[in-house]
């Protein structure tokens, strides 16, 4: 009996134990989830240019395009990107294209036009864009001299920019297997139920 009322005391006494520690578990539980949202807010707004960067890049590429009519007629080699602000591979190629504006913009012409507006049309159809981004880089006589497709290596871009005052140019394709295909704008179809 007596065997009995020690095994009882002990157990009552493990479950008092364990219900005291539950409590104290559940705040450090509490207070370590705080803790790692808290981390991870502050990096978020501390570190927010290298996570938004090229979105907030491409999204303002329209923005500090140069008009294509103006581009084509002012004598200047013109360096013309076809991008839509889902595509991935533009967003990965966001810095890079922002740095060769930055270092050849007084020199050369920067268009960039979004293929989801309808209003570039025309060009989407006039350069046959099947695949963004696209880039394709033209002499300052309006011809032109290299199409890029997909993602590109800095290098190669930069040895087509760097040739484009040279007078002898022979064109070149060059297509990489990571790019985007365009999505069809369905914001623009006109069918019987859109006119109300």
């Amino acid at each position: 009996m007596f065997n009995l009322f020690k095994i009882t005391l002990v157990s009552v006494t493990l479950i008092v134990q364990s219900e005291n520690r539950e409590p104290i578990f559940k705040t450090n539980l509490k207070i370590m989830l705080v803790l790692i949202i808290s981390i991870v807010i502050i990096s978020m707004l501390l570190f927010k240019n290298l996570f938004f960067k090229s979105t907030y890049l491409l999204k303002s590429f329209g923005e500090l395009s140069v008009d294509p009519e103006i581009a084509f007629t002012n004598n200047k080699p013109t360096f013309l990107e076809f991008y839509a602000e889902w595509c991935e591979v533009c967003k990965e190629m966001a810095p890079q294209v922002s740095a060769f504006k930055d270092e050849y913009e007084k020199d050369i012409n920067f268009v960039f036009l979004n293929v989801d507006n309808q209003k570039w049309s025309n060009y989407i159809q006039k350069f046959a864009v099947n695949g963004i981004p696209q880039v394709n880089l033209f002499d300052k006589k309006g011809n032109l001299i290299s199409t890029f497709i997909g993602k590109q290596d800095e290098m190669k871009i930069r040895k087509s920019i760097n040739n484009l005052e040279k007078e002898e140019k022979p064109y070149e394709e060059i297509i990489n297997a990571e790019f985007s295909t365009i999505q069809e704008n369905k914001n623009y179809e006109v069918n019987p139920r859109s006119h109300g």
